[in-house]
């Protein structure tokens, strides 16, 4: 299961070391680490994705509190948060299939941002979910490189 914790902290030099060293102490593995500044350019938000269950995301909230440079720990829910990443695809295509690889990205609503004669590179921003899927309908046309960045996200409505 993947847990998403928001966190704001004070922007800093050190303080995403301190914090990353704090999950790899207590043995867990980061599966996406997305830290900028916010509105105010003094506070930065750490949107950090783990997997595990409930119990240990929770720790690690009550953990990110105890920290001197932290301002607020949320955990977000999948359902009530607004999130995105970032993928950049690049996808053999010779002359042949390349019309086909333009209308799956077409279909996604993602962009070709770079064309060689023997590659495209497909640039997509949108849940997670849909990276996903957009990666696993290129995945036959033999992906050359691939670039993601971590999740960020976001808690709905007001607060």
């Amino acid at each position: 299961m993947k847990n998403i914790i928001s966190a704001l902290v004070e922007n800093r030099a050190g303080v995403l070391s301190r914090i990353a060293g704090l999950f790899a102490r207590r043995g867990f593995n980061i599966k996406s680490l997305a830290v900028g500044e916010t509105e105010d350019a003094s506070i930065s938000r750490m949107t950090i994705v783990l997997e595990g269950d409930e119990w240990s995301a929770e720790q690690m909230c009550k953990q990110l509190n105890k920290q001197i440079d932290v301002i607020k720990v949320k955990q977000l829910d999948s359902d009530n948060s607004t999130r995105r990443e970032l993928a950049l695809i690049k996808v053999k295509a010779d002359p042949k299939i390349r019309s086909e690889i333009i209308d799956i990205a077409a279909i996604m609503k993602s962009s070709i941002v770079d064309l060689s004669p023997a590659a495209l590179t497909v640039e997509i921003c949108d849940r997670p979910e849909r990276v996903d899927l957009l990666v696993s309908m290129l995945e036959p046309y033999t992906i050359l490189e691939m670039a993601r960045t971590g999740m960020v996200a976001l808690s709905r409505g007001e607060i």
